[in-house]
């Protein structure tokens, strides 16, 4: 059986990311939206559009929220919602503590839309990276040598695994 991609799986997401995205995407359907096509409108009026810097501005406002709203609403449709494994390996969900390559890193596993739930100044790494790859499933104490994308042979030592 072939190994499954994020792009076959989905997005790893929390309940609460997921949440979070879904009134995002709410918010800019339903107001944004319209509040933009009233600047837009009130711009428009101004007169001469060619140099109307308001109008084109709000143009812009307009077409980077119609990119975000296709862009949540492909995430949302492929997410992957879920919990932390709770038997302390490492999983989608689970803030890492390890020795890569004998420096100390802290980083937490999923999507990078969870990065608002994960301590500040904790990177946000996927599950599908060769580093998430090789510590999956591994538990504190244990280590790892996997290839970097450079060709490199990495050893990681797993330190501490917390859920988020």
């Amino acid at each position: 059986m072939a190994e499954e991609t994020t792009e076959q799986q989905g997005t790893w997401l929390t309940q609460d990311a997921f949440d979070r995205l879904t009134e995002e995407l709410r918010r800019r359907k339903e107001n944004d939206r319209k509040e933009i096509a009233t600047r837009v409108e009130a711009a428009r009026q101004e007169g001469d559009l060619r140099e109307n810097a308001g109008y084109h501005a709000a143009r812009e406002e307009a077409s980077l929220n119609e990119a975000r709203i296709i862009q949540l609403t492909e995430l949302l449709e492929h997410a992957q919602i879920g919990e932390a494994a709770s038997d302390g390996s490492v999983s989608a969900g689970t803030i890492v503590t390890a020795k890569v390559a004998g420096k100390e890193q802290r980083f937490a596993l999923g999507g990078q839309e969870i990065t608002a739930d994960v301590p500040e100044g904790v990177k946000v790494f996927s599950p599908d990276a060769p580093l998430g790859k090789a510590l999956k499933g591994h538990k504190a104490g244990e280590a790892v040598t996997y290839t970097a994308p450079n060709g490199r042979e990495i050893k990681a030592e797993i330190v501490d695994v917390t859920t988020l």
